[in-house]
């Protein structure tokens, strides 16, 4: 064979595999997307037992999403299971430390769990991150909140 079919051969294998790997990837968003948004509505129809199925389906699919943590953590609270709510708002903030829902979650996770020192050391945090973002309004309600927990 002459190097011009070989290189040829090479060019359409590699288009071939490049085009694979784009349909799995396209296919895996596809249901991770579709799992995602049956996870929301069963949490807006108030089954937080199927939501909480689907949104550790996702987590299993992709395990970095911190909104799906996020959201999975709030299922786990509407059932009670506040230490394991506890614990998906501590994985988003390892993750993503500046993620300043992941702080008010975890804040008022502790607060379920009677932690109110936990709590306010966690409030404090994301007062900061609000600060540091700008975030006036969130800052002046967290504010208040925590001088609230103070008294």
């Amino acid at each position: 064979m002459s190097e011009i079919q070989l290189s040829s051969i090479f060019a359409v294998v590699a288009v071939i595999s490049s085009l694979a790997l784009l349909g799995y990837f396209s296919w895996k968003t596809l249901m991770t997307s579709n799992i995602f948004q049956k996870g929301v509505t069963l949490y807006q129809q108030e089954n937080y037992k199927s939501a909480e199925a689907a949104f550790r389906q996702v987590i299993a699919i992709n395990s970095t999403n911190d909104v799906v943590h996020l959201l999975l953590g709030d299922t786990l609270m509407q059932q009670g299971k506040v230490e394991e709510a506890t614990q998906q708002f501590q994985d988003v903030i390892n993750r993503a430390p500046k993620k300043v829902d992941a702080y008010l979650r975890l804040a008022n996770a502790l607060m379920r769990l009677e932690r109110k020192e936990s709590a306010i050391a966690t409030l404090q945090q994301a007062r900061d991150l609000l600060q540091a973002q700008r975030q006036v309004q969130k800052l002046e309600e967290v504010n208040r909140i925590l001088e609230k927990l103070k008294k």
